[in-house]
Formats: structure tokens, sequence, C-alpha cells
């Protein structure tokens, strides 16, 4: 018998898993980042074949992970495990869109948001053109 997981994460999870460590981070979920990992969920083609129920379980696995003392290590280690490298620049994108979400990047977000880089291996001009592209999505009257 061996130790694998049995139902190992999908790459849809881990997308969904990193969008609500984001949200996670400055340790207040707000409903906007919510409705807009939701929305998100419901409208990208990345998520046609996902179930939406999911977001809960992959809500507690994030939670359960970040009460953890190296939570965040074994987080990054779920994503080098089961997302291809082809959706890293996705990865970066959803986690910039739900930071953005609510106006305002508090410290804590900004930090997340540099170590997804640097575990994502994103090169520099490209997360800046993602950043930039989230902010005028985002961006208010």
């Amino acid at each position: 018998m061996t130790d694998q997981i049995e139902h190992p994460l999908s790459p849809q999870d881990c997308l969904v898993a990193l969008m609500i460590a984001v949200s996670a981070s400055d340790e207040n979920v707000r409903t906007v980042e919510l409705v807009r990992i939701e929305a998100t969920v419901n409208h990208l083609p990345i998520f046609a074949e996902y179930d939406a129920d999911r977001i809960g379980s992959m809500a507690e696995t994030v939670f359960d992970l970040l009460e953890q003392e190296d939570g965040l290590d074994a987080l990054f280690g779920l994503m080098r495990d089961n997302l291809p490298e082809r959706l890293n620049e996705t990865a970066y994108a959803l986690a910039c869109d739900v930071a953005a979400a609510d106006g305002t990047l508090a410290e804590s977000e900004l930090r997340l948001l540099e170590e997804i880089r640097y575990e994502l291996d994103l090169d520099r001009l490209h997360a800046a053109a993602i950043e930039r592209g989230a902010r005028a999505r985002h961006m208010r009257a």
C-alpha cells in the first residue's frame, strides 16, 4: 500500500487555494474577495469542469494549513506538486485579482504576492504586467 493522497488536488483546486490564501493573508476574509473568487470560478474557462462546491473544502484546507507553523510552505508544496507550470501566470493573475478586489492592499497581502511570484518563478516584467492589469480591472471612480 502506498502513501499517496487518495484525491490529489486538481490544478483548479490549486488556483482556488491560492486565491483563498491571498484573501486570508490579512486575517480578514472580506465578502468582496469571496465574491471575486466565486465569480472567477463561475466564469473563467479554466474552471469550466470544476465543481464549485469544492471551494468550501479548499477553504478548510487552506485555513488548516495557515494555522500551522510551516503552513504556507506546505501550501506552496501542494502548488509545486499539482499546478502545471503553464498555469503559473494564471495563478498569479487570480491571486492579484483577489488582492485588489477590496480596493486596498495590506502589507501582508503584498508580502504574500511577493512570495507567490518567487514560488511560481515568474519573470519580473510578466508579474508587473499582471499586477498592472489587476489594478486597472479593480480601479474605482
